[in-house]
Formats: C-alpha cells, sequence, structure tokens
C-alpha cells in the first residue's frame, strides 16, 4: 500500500528530473513492455529475455532519450518494438550456402536462347495460319479471354470459337 502511495510521487520526480529514477521506470513500465512481449511472442519466458533485453537497451542508451521529443514511455515502447523486430529476425531459418545450389533460379542462358529460338519457331508458325486463327489464338493465349468473351467480341458461337482454337493448335503441333 505505501508503494502504490508513493508511486506518483517518484513518478513525478524522475519526470522532471534529468536523470529518470530507473527504479520508478522499471516499476511503472514493466507490465506494459512484458505484456507487449506477451502478445507478441506468446512465450512467457521469451517475453521475459526480451523485456529485461528492453530495458538494458533503454539503461544503454537513457543519455540518448530527449523528453522534447517524446514521452519516456513512447521511447522505451519504440525500443521494445526493436528488440521485437530484431527477435522475429533472428528466429527465420538460415539456410548455409551449399542449400543455395538446389533453388530454383532464373532462366540459364542456354534455357533463353532455347526459348528465344522456340519464340521465333512459333511466330513462323503462326504466320502461316490464316488471319482469322491467328486473331483468336492471340485472343485467347495472347489477352487470356475465354471462349465465351472472344466470341462475343467476334460475332461468333462459342463453340465455334472452341473448334477453331483447337483446330489451330493442332496444327501448330503437327508443324512443330
Amino acid at each position: 500500500m505505501a508503494v502504490e502511495q508513493t508511486m506518483p510521487g517518484r513518478l513525478a520526480r524522475w519526470m522532471s528530473a534529468a536523470e529518470p529514477d530507473w527504479d520508478a521506470v522499471y516499476a511503472d513500465q514493466l507490465p506494459r513492455v512484458f505484456n507487449f512481449f506477451r502478445y507478441r511472442c506468446g512465450v512467457t519466458a521469451d517475453a521475459e529475455d526480451l523485456t529485461a533485453r528492453t530495458f538494458e537497451k533503454a539503461w544503454r542508451a537513457r543519455h540518448r532519450y530527449r523528453r522534447d521529443i517524446a514521452a519516456f514511455s513512447t521511447w522505451l515502447m519504440s525500443i521494445a518494438r526493436n528488440v521485437a523486430a530484431d527477435h522475429a529476425r533472428a528466429r527465420r531459418p538460415l539456410l548455409p550456402l551449399e542449400d543455395a545450389a538446389g533453388v530454383a533460379t532464373g532462366s540459364s542462358p542456354e534455357d533463353q536462347a532455347v526459348q528465344s529460338s522456340d519464340g521465333e519457331r512459333l511466330s513462323l508458325l503462326l504466320q502461316q495460319l490464316p488471319e482469322r486463327d491467328r486473331e483468336l489464338l492471340a485472343m485467347k493465349y495472347g489477352a487470356g479471354l475465354t471462349n465465351r468473351a472472344i466470341a462475343a467480341a467476334t460475332g461468333l458461337s462459342e463453340s465455334n470459337v472452341g473448334t477453331i482454337v483447337h483446330r489451330a493448335v493442332q496444327v501448330l503441333r503437327e508443324r512443330w
């Protein structure tokens, strides 16, 4: 009871003093910082460690606190947020460099050359198709339209569009 009665007086003193009363700061801010970490981490042991780390960082950086920029609780919570971010970053799994060899990368120069060659070949084959077939293939595969949308745009029936596209693809496959 005596602690509760003297606490507001102690907090008022450290708020007006050049150096905060760290016992009062700790007693006042501990529940807020601890609960912040409990909600972020969910594990009480981690919350305790991160709370301790926050107060340690605040103590080490106490000379940088500027009363004219933010309240002490705001400054302390910004330190807590940084500690939480550091903790989350440290928990991400790191893979050894050797494991990177199995990760898929962009295509190799050889793959790009084959793809370019295939693109040129397809372009030549498309030029051999009738104009209507090229247009329908461009709408279907280039624009990603459905047969219904193509039919509405061209005035053909939906089944007619499907038949023409199917036959054009078969011709391309045969000539490939």
